[in-house]
C-alpha cells in the first residue's frame, strides 16, 4: 500500500453535528481523570465566568477523530490504520467547548508523507458551532508504523 500524497489539501466534513451534554463531559473527565470542578458542576463554571459547564481541554479530539476517520479509512489513501501510533495533538481554543454547545468539524490533511518507512498523515481540524462561531483549531499527527516495525512485548 502507498500512501497518496496528492490527498494533502484535501478537506472533508463532517455534516453531523455534534450536541456536548453535561454527560458527556463528565464521562470524559472522568475517562482522563481531570476532577476540576468546572466540568461537572455548572456553579463551579459559572464562578468562572462561564454560562454551563466546560468541557476539559482535550475534549475535541471527540470530534476530531470523528471527521479524520472519513481519510483515514478511505483506502485511496493508502494508509495503513491497523498499524497507527498517535504521534501529536495540539489545541488552540478560541473559547472553551460547553455544554449545550452543537458543534461541526472540518478537517483539513495538511501533510502525507513517508519517513523512515513510516507513513506519516497530519490534519488539521476547524471546530465551530453550527452558527459558524470558531470554538477550537487541532492538529493531529498519525504515524503508520512499516511493516516489519514490530516491537515484542516479555
Amino acid at each position: 500500500m502507498t500512501l497518496d500524497r496528492t490527498f494533502v489539501g484535501r478537506v472533508y466534513r463532517d455534516e453531523r453535528y455534534y450536541e456536548v451534554g453535561r454527560e458527556k463531559i463528565r464521562e470524559f473527565a472522568e475517562a482522563v481523570g481531570d476532577p476540576h470542578p468546572a466540568f461537572t458542576d455548572p456553579a463551579a463554571a459559572q464562578a468562572l465566568g462561564r454560562p454551563d459547564v466546560i468541557a476539559p481541554p482535550t475534549f475535541p479530539i471527540v470530534l476530531s477523530m470523528r471527521a479524520e476517520s472519513a481519510a483515514v479509512l478511505d483506502p485511496r489513501l493508502g494508509f495503513d490504520f491497523s498499524r497507527v501510533v498517535h504521534r501529536e495533538q495540539r489545541f488552540a481554543y478560541a473559547r472553551p467547548v460547553r455544554a449545550g454547545d452543537r458543534l461541526t468539524v472540518t478537517v483539513t490533511i495538511t501533510r502525507a508523507d513517508t519517513v523512515g518507512g513510516n507513513d506519516l498523515v497530519e490534519f488539521d481540524s476547524e471546530i465551530r458551532t453550527t452558527g459558524g462561531e470558531l470554538v477550537c483549531t487541532t492538529t493531529t499527527s498519525l504515524v503508520s508504523r512499516a511493516p516489519g516495525d514490530e516491537t515484542e512485548t516479555p
